[in-house]
């Protein structure tokens, strides 16, 4: 019987255990695709305790502790931080078979050196040592960042940020990157004619411009876009239920603005026509950047209406969707494909149903002018666990060219999460060393271990235009 969590954790031959342990660990993070708040990052900051670094703001826990019967005041209510830690270790123990399980352990392990099992009854033992050594110089946020040997960070940016933490970090010579991503959904929903017409305003504060008609809007877009590409962003990002590609003209599109910014609601018809029209707008404007494109499609978000009035977005609301995603992705790439402006993309489904529409559908535009072009995204939020992301290399395997994916992210918003990368790289080379036991792949460590470490780094460095140099 193997012990819990030792060193060759998910690995289950001894090859397995060579391709980790001398090709993938090695490897630096690219982590181009995260939520971590920049402002602690610029402040040096240092968390208090391990419910700081731990709890605040994390989700899944919130969902696991509520399933469990705990009060919604110790997950994000006026509980003392201990009583929050305290409850997640009373949780802990029924999270068995969950990856939060495998992921708390990972995390003590690998910051805090704690190999103790975390329960009811070790929670104050625990909660007292990473506390003290989380209150000490090497874990200021820079230094966990240093500790996980972090190379590059891309957090999500709405357009009208300002940017000032970047550019705060630049001047600074941080050591680490830590580049904007462009995020313009907010700049598209115009599902509620109020809410959008207040962002518009707030595009038009940005720009110090007076938009009252769709290319003043449009040219206040381009503006902030390449505001965001002076300050070192190279990648955008959508969140969507699905793509949105109706045909329309533009005399429509001109019309559908002009009836939200007098206040009106739109149609229905006239919603999805102009999402359709701006998904082409930013998809060409990162064309003419040269920048990576990518898609979170499938969440169905916001589900408890009680709750979310209460506590507000991103405290654990969402699920995976059911969305049709095929027809209208084909048709948005295939535009940008014809009129020879689809840049660099990565497309990431939250639904495992549709893993092998994604890898089918890359192959539709990966045209030779790079290598892996159009990318199949990572398993993301409910599949980054060790059976989503087993089933998305294996779709990607069967039904693309897996050795040229650019690998895992940890869209996360904890400065401890990064051992989710770890987990990635142990499952990844579980995959290859049990077809090398097999017999089903050649007994060749150097080239498995070469194709391991560039899906670990190697393809994320050399598949984004950073505007940084790497080692």
């Amino acid at each position: 019987m193997k012990q819990f969590l030792d060193e060759n954790f998910l690995l289950s031959n001894k090859t397995s255990e060579r391709l980790y342990h001398e090709f993938a660990k090695v490897m630096p993070i690219i982590d181009y695709h995260c939520h971590l708040p920049q402002a602690q990052i610029a402040a040096n900051h240092q968390f208090e305790n391990i419910t700081q670094a731990w709890l605040y703001g994390d989700h899944y826990k919130w969902r696991a502790m509520r399933t469990n019967g705990i009060p919604e005041r110790f997950c994000t209510g006026d509980a003392t931080d201990y009583e929050k830690f305290e409850k997640w270790a009373e949780t802990v123990p029924y999270t068995l078979r969950n990856p939060l399980y495998h992921w708390t352990h990972l995390e003590l392990q690998r910051y805090f050196g704690i190999n103790e099992i975390l329960n009811k009854d070790s929670a104050k033992r625990i909660y007292d040592e990473a506390s003290a050594k989380i209150n000490t110089p090497e874990y200021t946020v820079p230094n966990l960042l240093r500790q996980r040997n972090v190379q590059l960070v891309c957090t999500t940016d709405d357009p009208v940020d300002d940017l000032k933490l970047h550019q705060q970090l630049k001047a600074d010579n941080f050591d680490i990157p830590i580049l904007p991503a462009f995020r313009p959904d907010a700049a598209m929903n115009a599902d509620v004619a109020a809410a959008f017409n207040k962002y518009v305003d707030r595009v038009e504060a940005a720009t110090n411009s007076s938009i009252s008609n769709l290319q003043q809007y449009l040219d206040a877009i381009k503006q902030r876009h390449d505001f965001f590409h002076e300050n070192g962003c190279r990648v955008s990002d959508h969140g969507l239920e699905q793509i949105y590609a109706e045909e329309y003209t533009q005399a429509e599109i001109e019309a559908a603005f002009a009836k939200v910014r007098g206040g009106a609601e739109l149609t229905k018809e006239e919603l999805l026509k102009f999402k359709s029209f701006m998904l082409i707008y930013f998809a060409e404007l990162d064309w003419s950047r040269g920048w990576v494109q990518q898609y979170h499609l499938g969440a169905l978000r916001n589900n408890n209406s009680r709750l979310l009035s209460k506590l507000g977005p991103d405290t654990g609301w969402d699920s995976i969707g059911d969305f049709s995603q095929a027809r209208a992705l084909s048709t948005f790439l295939n535009k940008l494909d014809t009129q020879d402006k689809l840049t660099k993309t990565i497309l990431y489904n939250l639904n495992p149903a549709d893993n092998e529409l994604m890898a089918t559908m890359i192959g539709n535009f990966n045209d030779g002018s790079a290598a892996g072009k159009i990318q199949f995204g990572s398993g993301w939020w409910f599949l980054d666990q060790k059976d989503g992301m087993t089933k998305q290399i294996n779709a990607l395997s069967n039904m693309s060219l897996l050795s040229r994916f650019v690998g895992m992210l940890t869209d996360s918003r904890s400065f401890l999460s990064f051992p989710r990368h770890e987990y990635f790289r142990r499952l990844l080379c579980d995959m290859f060393g049990n077809d090398i036991e097999n017999g089903e792949l050649p007994n060749d460590i150097n080239w498995v271990g070469q194709v391991i470490q560039d899906i670990c780094y190697n393809n994320a460095k050399n598949y984004f235009p950073w505007p940084v140099q790497l080692p």
